[in-house]
């Protein structure tokens, strides 16, 4: 379909509808005047009370007949609501909350939800409670009440399940899903994993604005619980998530090995691999969001800091009136001015702004003209426009480093289609050693790409280009560096993926590599990988 995130849209009408039809059976009804129930908040709370004591009897397996309700309901009103309420008053509202409210009067409730997979309008079924006879000690036939699904799917989405065991949670149903090879089950929950995920950064946002707003209205209770909400999320799942998405491309790579022609795929087939595809491009942007997480809430930890340090500060400030403080006690007592240091002492607790040059005092200062004026502001627009080329020309400088070294890497791993670090860095000369390790952080940087990313698909990354409108940065990127090297090089278009991964068991590759910032030697120590590539 057109558009995939209406799928399935009728079950989300159905939850809506759970709310809606409850609410239309109880709205604008006398009853609850007569009672005392004026507002809805109050109403609603009372209907949803019953509907847990339904669910509560249910649960023991006890009996929830009209009488119990009315005993409950008048317990209820008599230690918390306060209203003039009569035991048969308590019994009539019982009956209209059962047999109104949730049952309908017997007659069966429908919501209307749009199936957009079959366009059309499809009539959803509800019902809230349900009954069955029972016998009392008496041997008294009586009707008891209890919940039915939806009753229980109401009640039990009311209660918010803390949200990092809701990806828990999420994370266990898509690998049940994924071991079962219900692939496009596994599809949407790991779509509906990286829309938490993308919640989870949207509130950290929101606590970040809120702070810069007013910090005095972020409690320190509210910080702990998004740190320990954020940090307990990031625990040990970007390894899970990386171990599903070895997982998703070794499947991959079986089906596309096992049937050399995709085109000979079964429809079926075709749908799965297309599914375990969009999975592991999902995997992919959710390992990025967990890395997004991270680093906002160490911003947030930052920020949360520097502004109660700001308060703080403000507080100690003392504020009066320059006016009766100052000047009216100077006239009336001028022996005053013989200890005015003391009174201005404190403006010198920091450092001034602008240093006092006492010399200047005798000199002859002399009148700008409007004319001096503007030749001033014209050397600084300048200066400006100086600085700004200067800045342009160190970050062109910056990217032919990272070109550069790119450059070394892919083709050394192109003319042997695999090779592992320390080979490669055994066949480079000096100039090209150099070339590769420029600067320490430039190497580190490009091998934490290669080694986050593990397998880059070219054929994607320019299919991506061409659709999309890329924005300009200044920032080293991995996937645009990568082509532009490889359009300037027409015997390496034919490359279909770049493979990257760390081989653990082989020993440590050692290089040395003076400190851009403090010129002393230091020893890189790098994990050997393996570099891999396929061409079509």
């Amino acid at each position: 379909m057109q558009y995939d995130f209406l799928k399935d849209f009728t079950r989300r009408m159905k939850c809506v509808g759970l709310y809606a039809l409850l609410y239309d059976n109880s709205s604008q009804k006398y009853i609850w005047k007569e009672r005392g129930f004026n507002t809805l908040d109050e109403q609603l709370n009372v209907i949803f009370s019953v509907m847990l004591y339904i669910m509560e009897q249910s649960l023991k397996e006890e009996s929830c007949t009209i009488d119990n309700i009315t005993v409950f309901l008048d317990s209820l009103n008599e230690k918390y609501y306060k209203k003039s309420m009569s035991y048969a008053e308590c019994s009539d509202l019982a009956k209209f909350i059962v047999n109104v409210v949730l049952s309908n009067e017997g007659r069966p409730m429908y919501f209307g939800g749009y199936d957009y997979e079959q366009q059309e309008m499809k009539k959803l079924h509800i019902s809230y409670v349900n009954n069955r006879i029972i016998y009392d000690e008496q041997d008294v036939r009586r009707t008891s009440y209890y919940l039915t699904d939806d009753g229980y799917n109401l009640l039990l989405g009311t209660l918010e399940v803390e949200s990092n065991l809701k990806l828990t949670i999420q994370e266990m149903i898509f690998n049940l899903h994924l071991e079962k090879q219900s692939y496009d089950k596994a599809l949407d929950d790991v779509k509906h994993i990286f829309n938490l995920m993308r919640i989870k950064l949207q509130k950290t946002q929101a606590d970040m604005l809120r702070i810069k707003r007013n910090p005095l209205e972020y409690s320190v209770a509210e910080y702990n619980e998004r740190a320990q909400e954020n940090f307990n999320t990031l625990e040990d799942s970007k390894k899970k998530f990386a171990g599903y998405r070895n997982k998703v491309q070794s499947r991959v790579q079986d089906m596309e090995e096992k049937h050399i022609c995709l085109e000979d795929l079964s429809a079926v087939d075709t749908e799965k691999l297309h599914d375990l595809q969009e999975i592991d491009k999902y995997l992919a942007r959710a390992i990025d969001e967990y890395q997004r997480i991270l680093s906002l809430q160490l911003d947030l930890q930052v920020l949360y800091e520097e502004e109660l340090k700001n308060v703080s500060e403000m507080s100690l400030v003392q504020r009066f009136n320059l006016h009766t403080e100052l000047y009216e006690r100077v006239l009336a007592n001028p022996f005053c001015l013989e200890r005015l240091d003391i009174f201005f002492r404190p403006l010198f607790t920091k450092a001034p702004d602008k240093v006092l040059n006492i010399n200047q005092f005798l000199t002859l200062q002399k009148v700008r003209t409007l004319e001096e004026d503007w030749e001033e502001e014209a050397i600084e627009i300048f200066d400006a426009t100086a600085w700004e080329e200067e800045q342009r020309r160190r970050v062109q400088e910056k990217m032919a480093k990272y070109e550069a070294s790119l450059s070394v890497i892919l083709a050394h791993t192109l003319a042997k289609k695999e090779i592992q670090l320390s080979e490669l860095i055994d066949d480079l000369s000096v100039e090209e050693r150099e070339r590769l390790v420029p600067t320490i952080g430039i190497f580190k940087e490009i091998m934490v790409e290669l080694l986050g990313v593990n397998v880059v698909n070219i054929a994607e990354l320019r299919k991506e280009r061409s659709d999309f409108i890329l924005e300009e940065t200044n920032d080293f990127r991995l996937q645009n560096m990568l082509l532009e090297i490889l359009d300037k090089r027409a015997d390496w278009e034919a490359l279909k993926k770049l493979e990257v991964y760390r081989l653990p068991e082989a020993k440590p590759v050692l290089l040395k590599q003076a400190d851009e910032n403090t010129g002393i030697l230091k020893n890189i120590r790098c994990s050997d990988v393996m570099l891999k590539a396929v061409w079509e």
